[in-house]
């Protein structure tokens, strides 16, 4: 398999809380390759890849259900020899359903930067203009 990493690790690489991941176990969102034999948590790089995907949904507002289903959606099946690539009309329905909504939500994510980088604009200029004048009628 590959090298496990304890959670505290696990953590740092993803920028997640050791209780968000221990959550995300929790709820059947991932799980931990194995344990060592003191009983911690041992992860692999293909869990860690697992983590990102979430952490990547969470933004987008997909609830718990919905990001199970997406892993199921983005993972390679388990049984060797199995197509990847291929999905049935069903799931690539909804597949294509959760891209539009994901497209839909960056949408809405780059208009609320889009107002908030205009508001941080006005800060900046009223600042800069009182600055100004302060530096005008100081003696």
């Amino acid at each position: 398999m590959g090298e496990h990493m304890r959670i505290g690790e696990v953590s740092a690489r993803t920028g997640l809380s050791l209780r968000t991941i221990r959550y995300y176990e929790e709820v059947g969102l991932v799980a931990p390759s194995a344990r060592s034999q003191g009983g911690f948590r041992l992860y692999t790089e293909p869990d860690l890849a697992r983590l990102a995907l979430v952490r990547r949904m969470k933004p987008l507002g997909f609830q718990l259900d919905e990001m199970r289903e997406l892993l199921e959606l983005l993972s390679p099946p388990s049984s060797p020899g199995a197509e990847s690539s291929v999905l049935d009309e069903s799931r690539l329905r909804r597949l294509r359903e959760f891209t539009e909504r994901a497209e839909r939500r960056c949408a809405a994510l780059r208009a609320t930067v889009g107002t908030a980088e205009d508001f941080a604009a006005l800060l900046r200029e009223s600042l800069a203009h009182h600055t100004e004048r302060a530096r005008q009628t100081d003696p």
